[in-house]
Parts: C-alpha cells; structure tokens; sequence
C-alpha cells in the first residue's frame, strides 16, 4: 500500500473527502461559471439550438467523465512518490526508477516544463475565477437599479475584482490553518447549489438528459465541425481542474479525493451543465443580452433578487478558495523544486506548527499577486481572460500523459502495447484539446506560455549554473586521502571541538574547509564532513536517512538524506540520528558554509555571458544556507569563495 493511500487510514475517510472538496476541487467546481457560456459565445461559438445545447452538455460531461474520472481518478493517482503527486513528482519518480538511462533526462526536462505551466496557470486561475464570479453582480437587478454603474462603468467591476484579489494575497503570510476549516463546508454548499439549481432547471426540461449519451457528444461535434476547434477549447475550460487532484495527492490520499469526486463533485457538476443547457433551451435570448451568464440566471433574477445576489456571493466565496488552492499548490510546487536543486533556495515561513505542508513564500506570493491584477486590469471582462485560458493546462495534461507511457513502462512494467494502447487515447484527447486551445495563442494564449517558458529558463538557467560550478570546484578540489595524510602525520595544528562542514561532494575537501586552514592554519579534534543529500521521493525512509563512515584523525563523513516533500531541518535530524561516539553536542558544534561569488572569466562567450549574469544574480538573492538548512545563527561560520566561470 502506497503513502497516498495508507496516509488516511487514521482519519475519517467522509472528513478527509470533506477537506478535499476546498483544496481539491475549488478550481473545477467554479468552471460552471463560465465554461458552458463560452461554447455559445458569439463569434465563436455554436448556435443556439436544442441540438447544440444537448450536445454541448454532453461533451462537457464525457470529457469530465473520462479525463478526471478515468484518466485522473482512475489512473493517474495510482503514481504517487511516496504520497506526493503533482507532474514534478511525476518525473521525480521515472528519474528515480531509470537511474542512469539517457532518456530520464528529457523525461524530467519535461516533468520542468509541466510544473512551469502551472505556474501560468495559477496566475490565469485567480483572475478569471474572481472576476466571472464578481460578473455575476451584473444579474443582480435591485442592485443595478441602485447603483447603475455596475453595468455603465467599463472599469467598476474589475476594480471589485482586484480589491478581492489583493485581499486574498494580503492573507496569505498568516497561512491558512484555520481558514481552511471553513473551505470544506463553504464548498460543499457550492457544491449542493449546483446540484439544486441544476435539478430545478433540468426537471422543467428533462430531454437534455439525452445528453448522458455518449453518441450525443459524437454528433454534436460531427453536426458543429465547422466550430469544432473553438468548441473543443470552451469545453475544456470544464476540465481545467483536473491536474490539481493529482498535484494536491499528498495532502489527502487517493480515497478521500475518489470519494469526494463521485460522491458530490462529479453528479453537482453534470446536474449544473445540464440545467444551464435545459435553461438556454427555454431561454435562449440569455446569450444575447449585456450579462450572457446561464449560470446566474439558472436563479430568476426577476423573480428571486434576494437568492440571486446570495448566489453571487457565494460564487466569490467559492472563487477565493479556488484561487487558495491554486497559490497553495504554487507554493508547494516551488519547495519541491527546491529541494530538487531546479530553482534557488527562497524563504519559506510554515504557517501551522501541526501540518507541514502549509508554507508561505513571500516571492512567489507576491509575483502571483502582481500577474493577476496585472491581467484583470488588461482583459477586463471572464470572456477576454477565457481566451488565454486552457492551454498550459492543455500542455501540463500532455506532459503528464507522456510521463504516464514512461511510469507504465518503468515502474508498473507494463508490456509496449499495452502500455502504447492507453497511452495514445489519453494522447488522443490530450492533443484535441491542445490543437483547440491552440487557437486562442494570438488572442492571448501567448501569455502562459511566455510565463511558462521564462519559469522554465530559470529553471535550467539554475541548474546548468550549479553543474557549471560544481565542475569549476571539482577542478580545484583536494582528494580527501591528502589531507587526511597531512593530519596524521602531525603537521597541521589542531584544536578542541566538534565542526561540521557542509560539503557537495564526500569524497574531497571541503572549500570551507580549505579556507579555514588557509586563514586560520589549524582544524578542529573533531571533523564531521556533512553532505546533505535530496532524493527524488516525497520523504526520506529512517533506514535511509543517514549514512555514517569513520575517516580516522578524527574525520566522519555523514551523508544526509531528504525527501523533496520534506523540510530539511539539519540540527533536528542530527539530534535525532546522530550516534554519541562522533561528539556532535548541539549547543557546542560550529557549522562552517562556504559563499559563492560568481565571477565571469574572459574566455566566456557572450551568450553565456547573459546567462552566467542572471544566474549570478539568483545566486546573490538566494535565501542563506544557515537559514535555509536551520542552522543554529550563534552557531554559524561562513566563508567566502570566488569562483570564476
């Protein structure tokens, strides 16, 4: 039994189901605000008929079915790191299983790119979210009729937006421990207001459930070829959730997220899609007027003002905590990057002294904040943000579908065909979707994959400046046996205490190390060389966590091991592993860090000569070592090295 799932056995699987629906399932439980309106959009969209609107529904509802039912649900969790998913995970774990073939390069190059996209996308998510759910304000007629200028005023309602969305961002660095008890419940009654208002839509014209067929998707998208792209991209808009039930793995376990899917996500999504089909049906003149929302108007605006704008703020509620799930999953993919050496360290604050995984990063916080006002001040309306919308989810689903054909390979050891079979129907319907929203790159779509492709330069700019200097140091380094020659024979002084030098690699001296007996000329009674190692699963096993070698003269090499999911506190593990014969005492062992400054050498091409600049440059903003390793600051000694590149 993996993590993912022997993670939940100690709690109720219906509480844990309850938690999933906030976190989990925010960003696809708000796609009925916008996504059915966009299949009949004028311009782009299909003709407002009984046909249409049945078989639009049922495209919708197949697409859920099978690509978060099956390929997700059914699938997809079942590749979990040791509980943690996510499509960075995802590579992690093909790298971990395929050590040393030439291939888990680009297949973790890949997993990179997918992680960058969600980037985008947590950026796209908040803004479109808020702003349809702030929208909604326009239905609301006893409020228009006292304040005319929710619908005169071109610039009030995204103004609402971006006060909520600021909020939102504000409260973020005092983490979401106890707001989070309230998502749960907030979006279970999200969730059973789509249902109700669903069925009261649908019982009035129940021929839309022809759209349960599958054959009714078929002819629909057969009858609408001429629209079919354009379709195909506003139905996707419906499944743009579905990466995050895999990214947000850890956090709850496969059952929990199953349950909660079938139990209440799934039939309140179908019941909702198609009582906004049944009501375009008995009102098709909704997408024509000014406020072409199905969803708002599935309440009679005329008839029940009060529920109407009840339901509006519910929707702005349900969006907050859509765009909450988003930034939280932003936040955790940039530790788990971290860790994996892909970006430089960064400050991270935990927010909850009881659940590891809530951390604030004020930088990306901050860089969401500034993309998703930036982006609600250009679009302006839900319908301009739709058409940047979709295709770095469309890209990430594609990425995870290949990584799949890898896992099924290399980890289940599935044969080649049936590996291939399922492998090329998720890519089927991966590339449908992608050739859709590759239709929306010149009305906006190039912005998520201009966001994407610079998290991606950073990325490999980070790591290829690592391996750059890594081989700089390996050229200067010291065999360790040299040393250790040197100490025995009694030519070095030494003093009394315990040190501990951090190193990169456990087979030579340590830079520090070189440093303090250039400027100082002598060493501690007692060395322990510290490599600290990250792994590419979730969290480290306690058999693997330490390795321990005696050198002799006093010398111990200690190889320390983390998981990426992990927060690699130093001190903690060394009180908790370290065994009493080395002679690490807390409050009495000095750690001794190297700093490097990077300096360009002349042989240096120009192109590189950019990219060495910006790597230094992250080099310099990266979070210290001693802070990011919690390292005791009284007992801390760092020593600067130039490396020349």
């Amino acid at each position: 039994m993996s993590q993912a799932e022997s993670g939940t056995t100690s709690r109720w699987p219906v509480a844990a189901a309850l938690g999933a629906l906030g976190v989990v399932f925010g960003d696809i439980g708000t796609s009925p605000l916008y996504a059915f309106k966009e299949c009949f959009l004028s311009g782009h969209g299909a003709e407002v008929t009984q046909t249409n609107l049945v078989g639009a529904a049922s495209l919708i509802v197949w697409s859920l079915l099978f690509i978060v039912g099956f390929k997700y649900l059914r699938m997809i969790l079942r590749l979990d790191n040791r509980g943690e998913g996510g499509v960075l995970a995802l590579a992690a774990l093909i790298r971990n299983a395929v050590p040393g073939e030439k291939n888990q390069k680009w297949f973790f190059m890949l997993g990179l790119f997918g992680a960058a996209l969600i980037y985008a996308d947590g950026m796209l998510t908040p803004a479109i979210s808020v702003l349809s759910a702030v929208e909604g304000l326009k239905t609301v007629k006893p409020l228009v009729e006292a304040f005319p200028q929710i619908t005169k005023s071109e610039h009030l309602i995204p103004l609402i937006a971006i006060v909520i969305l600021v909020g939102l961002f504000a409260i973020q660095r005092h983490g979401t421990e106890k707001v989070g008890k309230l998502f749960g419940p907030i979006v279970l009654a999200w969730f059973g207001v789509l249902a109700i208002t669903g069925i009261v839509s649908l019982a009035q014209t129940p021929r839309v459930l022809w759209a349960l067929s599958p054959t009714t998707a078929v002819n629909f998208l057969i009858h609408e070829w001429k629209h079919g792209l354009p379709l195909l991209a506003a139905v996707f808009l419906a499944v743009t959730g579905g990466e995050a039930l895999y990214a947000d793995l850890g956090h709850f376990g496969r059952r929990p997220i199953r349950m909660a899917w079938w139990g209440v996500v799934c039939p309140a999504l179908v019941l909702n899609y198609l009582g906004q089909a049944a009501l375009l049906e008995r009102q098709p003149e909704i997408m024509a007027g000014e406020n072409a929302s199905p969803f708002f108007h599935l309440i009679d605006p005329d008839r029940f003002p009060g529920l109407n704008i009840l339901l509006v703020v519910l929707a702005v509620f349900a969006t907050i905590i859509a765009s909450q799930a988003l930034i939280s999953g932003a936040f955790s993919l940039t530790a788990q990057a971290i860790q994996l050496n892909c970006l430089p360290r960064l400050r991270i604050f935990h927010t909850s002294v009881t659940e590891k995984g809530q951390i604030y990063l004020p930088m990306v916080n901050w860089l969401l904040a500034i993309a998703c006002v930036l982006l609600v001040a250009i679009f302006q309306s839900s319908e301009a943000l739709a058409a940047a919308y979709g295709i770095a989810i469309a890209l990430t689903m594609t990425a995870t579908s290949v990584l799949f054909w890898a896992a099924a390979r290399k980890i289940w050891q599935w044969s080649v065909a049936k590996a291939a079979i399922l492998s090329c129907i998720f890519l089927g319907v991966d590339v449908a979707f992608l050739a859709a929203n590759s239709l929306k790159i010149h009305d906006g779509g190039w912005l998520p994959l201009v966001v994407a492709s610079a998290v991606m330069f950073l990325m490999t700019t980070w790591t290829w400046g690592r391996n750059r200097s890594a081989i700089q140091f390996a050229r200067q380094r010291i065999p360790l046996g040299d040393l250790l020659d040197q100490v025995a024979r009694g030519t070095i002084p030494r003093v009394r205490g315990t040190a501990i030098f951090m190193t990169g690699q456990a087979d030579a001296v340590p830079v520090p190390l070189l440093h303090n007996l250039k400027h100082n000329g002598v060493i501690h009674e007692r060395l322990i060389l510290l490599h600290v190692l990250t792994l590419d699963v979730a969290v480290a096993a306690k058999e693997e966590r330490f390795e321990f070698k005696d050198l002799g003269q006093g010398f111990h090499n200690v190889i320390m091991r983390f998981g990426f999911a992990e927060e690699p506190d130093v001190p903690q593990a060394l009180k908790e592993g370290m065994p009493p014969e080395i002679g690490y005492h807390p409050g009495r062992t000095s750690f001794f860090l190297g700093r490097e400054t990077i300096v360009t050498g002349k042989a240096c091409t120009s192109k590189h000569r950019v990219r060495l600049a910006i790597f230094a440059s992250m080099l310099r903003n990266a979070t210290p070592a001693s802070a990011y390793f919690k390292l005791p600051p009284n007992r801390v000694v760092e020593l600067g090295a130039q490396v020349t590149l």
